[in-house]
């Protein structure tokens, strides 16, 4: 049967997880919108809970009229395919190379950071305080299929996350070059805050990255991290 009104629950459901972090965080559920993203979800091993396909469109997945769909997108352009799917959590923070991350609140950087972690093979990313919902419509997109793939944790001491905890800092620090680190957390904060005075505190070491200028953008420090671990882990 096709979906052919927009009060439809299921329609109402999509737009309430897609707009509203409280939604998927009491259903523990989130939307992934777009035929590479189902894919990469296929993939990974995830099972939508719901999937849903433009009618006419050929595509597997209960059909809905295509207007309707594209009203419940969160893509400009609309979709052709988008599922529902239950979030997952580590229970713990995994190592022996992670990132955790403190108030980065743009949901773009920490869909990048996701991604970048699954190419630099982090063995998950921590999410604490302030930090952007990594199953936002926005991160998952950005996350270009990593969120299937990189566990994610909940973290709030930086005592929960395994060792050594490397603080990155503007200004403040070795240079992270010199610490030769191919096992650690690397600790992520806001751009214009940093992390918090209590978060650098409780770091085993604090590191700053080699710049001209003030600060970098939350995700390309990461990935800075994450390539100068992977750089160490291979010895070049």
């Amino acid at each position: 049967m096709t979906i052919t009104s927009s009060d439809n629950p299921k329609l109402k459901q999509i737009r309430r997880l897609s707009q509203r972090r409280r939604a998927r965080e009491a259903t523990s559920r989130f939307v992934a919108e777009g035929e590479d993203l189902l894919c990469a979800a296929d993939a990974a091993g995830w099972t939508p809970v719901e999937r849903y396909v433009a009618s006419g469109s050929g595509l597997a997945g209960t059909e809905v009229e295509p207007r309707l769909l594209a009203a419940a997108s969160e893509l400009g352009s609309g979709t052709r395919a988008l599922g529902v799917y239950e979030e997952r959590w580590a229970p713990a923070a995994l190592g022996p190379l992670g990132v955790c991350l403190y108030g980065v609140a743009d949901p773009g950087n920490v869909g990048t950071i996701l991604r970048c972690a699954a190419a630099f093979g982090a063995a998950s990313v921590a999410i604490g305080p302030g930090t952007a919902d990594p199953y936002g419509p926005k991160a998952v997109r950005a996350s270009m299929g990593a969120v299937f793939t990189v566990p994610l944790a909940r973290v709030g001491e930086p005592a929960a996350l395994p060792g050594p905890t490397v603080a990155l800092q503007s200004g403040e620090g070795r240079p992270l070059h010199e610490l030769e680190l191919p096992e650690a957390t690397y600790l992520v904060g806001a751009e214009r805050g940093g992390l918090p005075a209590e978060v650098v505190a409780a770091a085993d070491l604090i590191a700053r990255i080699p710049i001209a200028t003030d600060s970098l953008n939350a995700a390309m420090a990461a990935t800075i991290a994450l390539y100068e671990a992977t750089r160490m882990r291979r010895g070049s």
